[in-house]
């Protein structure tokens, strides 16, 4: 079966997303994109270029596979005469009905923000099937689209909503955790008692992953004079966040990394490295960054909210989640204080169920039970 899978904002995690998934199909997946750079760009005009790159290919495959980020029914009228019944799934990595904005944004401040979550909707009407990458994601996207359709003018098609419900569904993000387990990464010891303990960010330094909370965390035990290390990993884009400068000068040599690691051996090494990883994020709809931090043996500590109950089951692990700032403070300090206990725990095996040699085949599966209900073949 032939697959175009199209992403307007090719980078991160969806680029690894879509890269990954074409690397380990049974399926023959072509990938349609363009870079990652300003993303409202990407959904606003990126799919009038896509689809001049679609009619120029002369692809006819089975299925279209696109993700949020394209406005598919733009996408699907330029295309009218080569994809009238192609059969078509949209991945939902993210929405922006759900996602938290920063107040700074300047679309927030001039009140014209509410388009790109109609992008997101009018997407997911007009696809064959919407499929979302967790439980919780599904479940947040679906509960607010009543909300945000009535702060229009009517009518508000309420009913639309059942529509999409009816033919959304859950395929947990894939990943590649094999490549953790590359010779050419070393498996460091953790750290024993003649080290300070290592605590790890491997987020983007954005506002929805909200380092501000992150960081108060390790002032207030900074305070309290406990011993403990940071490194401070992940990717910083345009926006410049003072929290990140005010934590150099107030944790100071306690840092002993900041900044993108962008060799992956090299970023897998601080994983294996640390010993916690506190989670503070506003937005998470999967958590492709946490899992490999799991996989490399880092101890969570999480929200008791968004996805991460759905990662790591509370219910079995309910220590390692917490309820507010000053709940994660005392965990984080009991973490501490109890290293050696800590360095012996893993949640692999809660996590190895994401790896992509699990959900390959059950992507297949869906994609090609599509197309076979369709009965269109290219």
């Amino acid at each position: 079966m032939n697959i175009t899978l199209i992403e307007p904002f090719f980078t991160g995690s969806h680029a690894a997303w879509a890269t990954e998934y074409a690397r380990h199909s049974e399926h023959n997946i072509d990938i349609l994109s363009l870079s990652g750079n300003y993303w409202k760009w990407r959904m606003h005009g990126g799919a009038v270029t896509l689809a001049r790159k679609f009619s120029a290919s002369g692809a006819r495959p089975d299925l279209l596979l696109v993700t949020d980020m394209l406005d598919l029914t733009t996408f699907l009228a330029l295309t009218r005469h080569e994809t009238a019944r192609l059969p078509v799934a949209i991945y939902f990595h993210e929405n922006q009905i759900c996602y938290p904005w920063s107040p700074k944004d300047r679309d927030i401040l001039q009140k014209r923000d509410h388009h790109y979550g109609f992008i997101n909707y009018s997407s997911a009407l007009a696809a064959d099937l919407v499929v979302f990458n967790s439980a919780y994601h599904r479940t947040a996207f679906l509960n607010e689209l009543p909300r945000f359709l009535k702060q229009f003018p009517g009518p508000h098609e309420l009913d639309t909503v059942a529509a999409i419900r009816a033919r959304s569904r859950v395929l947990h993000l894939g990943v590649d955790l094999q490549k953790f387990d590359l010779p050419a990464i070393s498996h460091p010891q953790k750290e024993k008692a003649d080290r300070a303990p290592l605590i790890v960010w491997n987020h983007r330094w954005e506002y929805d992953k909200n380092p501000e909370e992150f960081f108060q965390a390790l002032f207030a035990l900074h305070e309290r004079g406990m011993d403990f290390r940071v490194a401070i990993l992940g990717e910083s884009f345009r926006e410049n966040y003072p929290i990140f400068k005010t934590a150099r000068g107030i944790l100071k040599d306690k840092i002993v990394h900041c900044g993108y690691v962008e060799d992956f051996a090299h970023y897998a090494h601080w994983l294996y490295r640390a010993d916690i990883i506190p989670v503070t994020s506003n937005q998470e709809f999967f958590g492709a960054s946490l899992v490999g931090a799991l996989y490399c043996g880092c101890y969570p500590l999480l929200p008791r909210r968004l996805t991460y109950p759905e990662l790591v089951s509370h219910e079995t692990y309910p220590d390692i989640f917490y309820t507010d700032f000053q709940e994660l403070v005392e965990k984080l300090a009991k973490a501490l204080q109890s290293i050696e206990t800590i360095r012996r725990q893993s949640f692999r095996h809660c996590i190895e169920q994401y790896a992509w040699q699990h959900m390959a085949p059950e992507y297949d599966a869906v994609f090609g039970d599509m197309v076979r209900e369709t009965g269109v073949t290219s």
